[in-house]
């Protein structure tokens, strides 16, 4: 009686190791292949969704800290010089949802400066307005200073 070789076709015969092999290693790499498919969609589906957008600055602190910097590099662009550091502070109804900043200050040429930002986590749209000495320097913008050159695609908006 002749013994079985790795290239049996008969699958149940004792012994015929290799077949068992090639189906495992099939079954791994089907599996794989599945797996990798389902991730795949999955992030399609969550960027589908969500937009793939997310707020720069993610929490108050966040947005209050840099607020005044790149509020002072939008008016240094704009030819706007300060007499000092922007101060910031939260502004009332703020959530953990809705980001609300505030800062004042001066320009080196004593005209008072007003700066809001807000941020919004379940649309991820920001709006930023300097107003310096009343009148708009920026209105509604989606960033401010560097920030606008970080983003891929949009600018200020």
């Amino acid at each position: 009686m002749e013994k079985p070789t790795t290239q049996c076709i008969h699958p149940r015969t004792v012994g015929d190791v290799a077949v068992v092999k090639i189906s495992r290693k099939k079954a791994l790499i089907l599996g794989s292949a599945a797996l990798l498919v389902l991730v795949v969609a999955g992030g399609a589906a969550y960027l589908a969704l969500s937009g793939g957008k997310e707020l720069k600055y993610k929490t108050q602190a966040a947005l209050r800290k840099a607020l005044p910097v790149t509020a002072a590099a939008e008016l240094h662009q704009r030819g706007v010089t300060l007499a000092a550091p922007l101060k910031c502070e939260d502004l009332t109804g703020w959530t953990k949802e809705r980001l609300r900043v505030s800062c004042s200050g001066k320009t080196s040429d004593k005209k008072p400066v007003e700066v809001l930002g807000s941020g919004d986590k379940k649309t991820a749209k920001t709006y930023y307005t300097i107003l310096v000495d009343g009148r708009p320097v920026v209105e509604n913008a989606s960033c401010l200073g560097a920030d606008c050159h970080s983003q891929e695609a949009g600018g200020r908006g």
